[in-house]
């Protein structure tokens, strides 16, 4: 059987007015071969941020896109530093080695919150709730995340920037609405979904960063 490449990510985008941290799982075969963050057409993270901030960010160049990011004190990176994968999607990542989580505030002094956007990064939250910030859970905004529209996942997203202070010129829904998309915010990680290192042992919140056992998302959920 052949090998699967090892992919290796890309390098964090954050400033020392960085409040709230958005953590994917890892970037996609398009978003790699771009070398940008979320570079496949079909997901929605910039047009969810455009939306949000009332920008033109998906017209944008990248470099420019980064920016409003920052303007906006908003960072961006993922939970894992590289890992063996065929094709983008979640459920195909095997041998993740996971990015220094445990460094963040170093990094990024003025950190209230991290987010992580979507259930394989989500799988991470052990890690960053060690760092004594609120940890959120945002729906995936990759196009395989079929199952939430576009404005649900606005609304979800909203919420989660409204709540850490990252500035919005967005309308809010009605109160149920921001109720239902907020809900995933918080939950509990399942002891099932907790990295472990390769012979078995929970990898622990204080365990340095290394390669992991295979975490899988949901058999639709990859990144773009």
């Amino acid at each position: 059987m052949r090998a699967s490449p090892r992919l290796c990510g890309l390098p964090p985008v954050w400033g020392p007015g960085t409040r709230l941290l958005v953590l994917g799982s890892f970037p996609s075969v398009a978003s790699l071969q771009a070398g940008q963050y979320y570079a496949h057409p079909r997901n929605h993270f910039w047009a969810i941020l455009g939306t949000l901030w009332a920008l033109p960010l998906v017209q944008w160049p990248y470099e420019r896109r980064l920016q409003a990011l920052l303007d906006h004190g908003l960072g961006l990176w993922d939970v894992y530093a590289e890992c063996e994968r065929e094709g983008s999607l979640d459920s195909a990542i095997r041998a993740p080695r996971l990015n220094d989580l445990s460094g963040l505030r170093q990094h990024c002094s003025a950190l209230q919150a991290v987010a992580h956007n979507g259930g394989e990064s989500w799988r991470c939250a052990r890690y960053t709730r060690a760092l004594g910030v609120p940890v959120e859970r945002l729906p995936s905004s990759s196009p395989a995340n079929a199952s939430w529209s576009l404005a649900r996942k606005v609304a979800a997203w909203g919420a989660v920037l409204m709540r850490h202070e990252v500035p919005v010129r967005w309308v809010p829904p009605a109160p149920a609405v921001l109720h239902d998309a907020g809900a995933l915010a918080g939950a509990p990680v399942p002891d099932a979904l907790v990295p472990t290192h390769p012979d078995g042992r929970d990898a622990g919140v204080d365990s340095a960063p290394g390669a992991l056992a295979p975490l899988h998302g949901g058999p639709g959920e990859g990144q773009g």
